[in-house]
C-alpha cells in the first residue's frame, strides 16, 4: 500500500472498515485477530499496525518487522488459531519516517473464528457474537447468500470424493511451501474440515461437503451432479482462426485442472529464461502459475458460462464469469484484493498453488513486462478478462534487476525440441551434436534437423571442424 493511501486512512480515523493497532513489546496482541475475524465476517477493511487510536503514528521497530510478519502469517494460517485459515500478509510502508505495517482483510465466504470465538464489526468496534444465536444466524445467512462456493450438498455421494488420491499431493505441496505446515500431519477429513470444505449450516440445519470441497476433490461425476455448469475450454488458435489448432476440454477437479491448464500453456508458448534478482527463472511458468491460479480460484461456478483459455499468436487470454465488486481495468498500484471464492483461494495458498492474497496481480505485471516488454490487462466485469501479451522483450524493455538468459533473436515459433537444445547450449556454452542427443533423448537425426533449423534462423553457429566441432549460441 502506498504511503499516501495510509495517510488518507489515518486522516479518516477508525471506522467500520478501518482499525488502528499499536505494538506492545514487539508482540501482536489477540485484539488484532479479533479485528481480522470481524472484518472477515462483515465488509472487510484495513488494519494499520503502528498507529495509535487517535491516529498518532508510533511506528514499528524495523528490526522486529520480519518477526512480526512471520508470527502473523503462522497464526492466521493455523486452523487451530484462525478457522478457516486465511491467506493474509502484512505489508511494510514508511510514513513520515516511521514504519507502519498495513493489512487489508477482505470479506470471507465462511464465518471466521479466532480461538473458537466469532466477531462481527459494529461501527469501529469488534463485537463477540459467539453466544448470540440471532446474530450468528444472521451472519451465516448473509454469507450463504453471497458466496455460492459454500452451498452444502448433504446428500452427496462421499465415496466420490477422491481424498485418498489427491491428499498426498496436497500435503507434499503444503509442506514444500512451508515446512512444518499443520496439514503435513493431519488426517484427510481433518484437512477437509479445517479448510472449511465440510460444514454445518445452522440456518438450514444441513451438514455436508460444500461446493468448494466438491470442486477441489470430487470425481467428474460428482462435480457434474453438483456443479453442472463447470467447464473449462482451452484452445490454441494460431493457424486455423475460425476453429482451433489444438483444444483441451476440462471437467475434472480444480487440483488436476491446475496442472492440465498449466501444461497446455507450456505446450503452446515459448519458454524464455531470465535472470531475475540474481536467479535464473523461467518467466513463462511464473506467468502461467498466476494466470491459472486466478482463473480457478476467482470464477463464479454457479454460472453455466464456461471459463476459457485462448492462446493466439500474440496473446494469452483467459475469461471467466465473475461476481464483480467494481468494473473496468485493474490498477496494480491501487486495488483491493477481493477473492470471489475465499475458501478455494485460501486452499490454493496453503497447497502452494497461489501466493499470498494480492501478490498475484503484482507478479503478473512484473513477469509479463519481463517476458514480453508489455503490461498485461486485467479487466473486471461480469466476465473477468486477463490478457497476457506474448511478444518478445527487447533489452530496453527489461528492468535493471533482470537480464535476459536467452538469445536475443529467438523467435516464438520454436518448438519444444529447439528450446531444450538451446537451454543446454546456453548452460554449457557449447556442445557437440552427440552430446545434445544424449542429454535431450532425441535421435541423431532429430538433433541434426533441429540444429539445421537453428543455424538457418541465425541463432547458433558451428565452431571447429565437421568431425570435432561444437555448436554455440550467438549473442
Amino acid at each position: 500500500m502506498l504511503a499516501e493511501k495510509v495517510k488518507e486512512l489515518i486522516a479518516g480515523g477508525e471506522s467500520q472498515t478501518v482499525e488502528f493497532k499499536s505494538v506492545s513489546a514487539g508482540v501482536l496482541g489477540d485484539s488484532l485477530f479479533d479485528t481480522v475475524s470481524a472484518f472477515s465476517n462483515r465488509h472487510g477493511g484495513h488494519i494499520l499496525i503502528g498507529v495509535a487510536d487517535d491516529g498518532t503514528i508510533s511506528g514499528v521497530n524495523p528490526n522486529a518487522c520480519e518477526g512480526l510478519r512471520r508470527n502473523f502469517a503462522n497464526r492466521v494460517s493455523n486452523p487451530e488459531v484462525v478457522f478457516p485459515p486465511l491467506s493474509l500478509s502484512l505489508e511494510g510502508v514508511e510514513v513520515d519516517g516511521k514504519l507502519v505495517l498495513s493489512l487489508y482483510v477482505p470479506p470471507h465466504s465462511h464465518p471466521v473464528r479466532f480461538k473458537s470465538r466469532t466477531f462481527d464489526r459494529a461501527e469501529d468496534a469488534d463485537v463477540d457474537i459467539t453466544n448470540n444465536a440471532p446474530l450468528m444466524a444472521a451472519l451465516y445467512q448473509r454469507k450463504s447468500a453471497l458466496y455460492t462456493e459454500r452451498k452444502v450438498f448433504p446428500f452427496a455421494d462421499l465415496s466420490q470424493l477422491r481424498l485418498a488420491e489427491l491428499m498426498p499431493t496436497v500435503r507434499r505441496r503444503a509442506v514444500n511451501k512451508r515446512p512444518g505446515h499443520p496439514w503435513g500431519t493431519m488426517e484427510d477429513w481433518d484437512i477437509l474440515r479445517s479448510a472449511g470444505l465440510w460444514e454445518h449450516d445452522p440456518v438450514s440445519g444441513v451438514e455436508g461437503v460444500n461446493m468448494a470441497g466438491v470442486l477441489l476433490f470430487g470425481s467428474e461425476r460428482l462435480i457434474l451432479s453438483c456443479v453442472p455448469g463447470y467447464f473449462i475450454d482451452c484452445v490454441l488458435r494460431r493457424e486455423n482462426l475460425d476453429r482451433y489448432d489444438d483444444r483441451l476440454m476440462i471437467r475434472c477437479n480444480l487440483l488436476e485442472a491446475f496442472d492440465q491448464i498449466t501444461a497446455f500453456i507450456a505446450k503452446h508458448t515459448l519458454d524464455r529464461f531470465f535472470v531475475v534478482d540474481g536467479q535464473r527463472s523461467g518467466v513463462r511458468d511464473h506467468i502461467a502459475f498466476e494466470v491459472v491460479s486466478n482463473l480457478l480460484s476467482h470464477q463464479e461456478f454457479a454460472s453455466s458460462i464456461p471459463a476459457r483459455v485462448t492462446i493466439e499468436r500474440d496473446r494469452l487470454t483467459t475469461e471467466n464469469w465473475n461476481r464483480p465488486v467494481r468494473t473496468g481495468p485493474i490498477d496494480p498500484e491501487n486495488f483491493k484484493p477481493d477473492p470471489k471464492n475465499p475458501l478455494i483461494a485460501a486452499f490454493f495458498v496453503n497447497a502452494g498453488l497461489a501466493d499470498t492474497l494480492g501478490s498475484g496481480v503484482r507478479n503478473l505485471y512484473r513477469y509479463t513486462s519481463v517476458y514480453s516488454g508489455q503490461e498485461p490487462e486485467l479487466i473486471e466485469g461480469d466476465v473477468f478478462t486477463t490478457i497476457i501479451p506474448l511478444g518478445r522483450s527487447t533489452p530496453s524493455d527489461v528492468p535493471r534487476d533482470v537480464t535476459t538468459d536467452v538469445p536475443r533473436n529467438v523467435t516464438t515459433d520454436l518448438g519444444e525440441s529447439e528450446q531444450r537444445i538451446l537451454v543446454i547450449l546456453r548452460a554449457h556454452g557449447s556442445a557437440p551434436a552427440r552430446e545434445l542427443a544424449a542429454k535431450t533423448g532425441l535421435s541423431d537425426r532429430q538433433v541434426k534437423r533441429v540444429l539445421t533449423k537453428l543455424r538457418e534462423t541465425g541463432i547458433i553457429e558451428r565452431e571447429g571442424s565437421t568431425r570435432y566441432g561444437k555448436w554455440v549460441v550467438l549473442e
